[in-house]
């Protein structure tokens, strides 16, 4: 592409250009058919005033395209990329700002076994999560639930009232356990609930409660429904008929300062024997502490201390 020095771009005329600011200075040389090519690359990289401003100069680059012979494919699909990028990015703030606010009740699920289901299934695994992705999903809406987020095999919603969580929960591991799956498989998940007070931002929830709920939800077994002592609280004056909780003890939580507490959800059409816990009992932590800190110390080189 030929340079254009001072002397040329000062002799052309503004029509010249796709783009002149406010302050009169001309950008993206329209002149030939090799700046027009130039440009259309270069458009992205543009910073424009105004929205107005970058929609006029985007009219100018086609019409010049379009005077050159050029078909822009290139360019119109980067812009279509990048439309649908900010329409993605609008769509999610416009879904944060839906979300509650205060005290929520999050539900957590996690597809037991999902590394195996995948290399059981192969291509057919994606159908798969994408089923139970939907039945989490209809259960979670129905009982008034906002999704928050869904990646790989973990599916996060929040509620306003904390029975609904529950109705949600136990209408999942209903409707998963009522569902025929391919080559015979058993496909579970484990359900963790917590109620909590976190901190909503323009990118979604932060703050310990949202850590405590991935926590219990982690500790459980697939078709298993695990409610923290928070939860617990939240919803043992509001109880549906055939619907119990069962104590399991506390546990000591991964990243978590305290133990927790933690509850089984119990139905007669549940599934209601499980492994032990996928965390360890808090009074196992407290032992291997005491041990630790009633040990001998040893020098370096394995002898006792003087």
């Amino acid at each position: 592409m030929p340079q254009l020095d001072a002397r040329a771009r000062a002799r052309l005329r503004d029509s010249s250009f796709a783009y002149i600011d406010s302050k009169g200075r001309r950008r993206l040389p329209i002149n030939d058919a090799s700046h027009v090519r130039n440009a259309l690359a270069r458009f992205d990289q543009t910073a424009f005033e105004d929205d107005a401003a970058r929609e006029r100069s985007r009219q100018r680059l086609l019409r010049a395209a379009k005077r050159y012979g050029i078909v822009p494919i290139g360019f119109f699909d980067g812009q279509l990329r990048k439309e649908r990028r900010q329409g993605e990015i609008k769509a999610r703030t416009a879904d944060i700002a839906r979300l509650p606010r205060g005290t929520v009740t999050f539900l957590l699920t996690d597809i037991e076994a999902s590394t195996r289901l995948l290399q059981r299934l192969g291509d057919a695994y994606p159908g798969v999560l994408r089923d139970v992705r939907l039945i989490i999903r209809t259960n979670a809406r129905r009982a008034g639930g906002h999704e928050v987020d869904a990646r790989a095999d973990e599916f996060f919603v929040v509620f306003q009232r904390p029975p609904h969580a529950l109705d949600a929960a136990v209408a999942i591991q209903r409707s998963l356990q009522k569902r025929t799956w391919p080559d015979g498989l058993d496909v579970r998940v484990r359900i963790g609930i917590h109620t909590g007070r976190p901190t909503l931002t323009d990118t979604g929830y932060v703050g310990i409660a949202v850590h405590t709920a991935a926590r219990v939800c982690s500790a459980g077994h697939g078709g298993q429904i695990l409610l923290s002592s928070a939860a617990h609280d939240a919803l043992r004056e509001d109880l549906a008929d055939g619907i119990a909780f069962r104590r399991l003890g506390q546990y000591s939580l991964a990243g978590l300062p305290e133990a927790e507490t933690l509850f089984q959800v119990e139905a007669a059409d549940l599934i209601g024997k499980f492994p032990r816990l996928r965390a360890s009992p808090a009074r196992l932590r407290l032992v291997a502490s005491r041990l630790r800190r009633n040990s001998p110390r040893r020098s370096p080189a394995g002898h006792e201390p003087d």
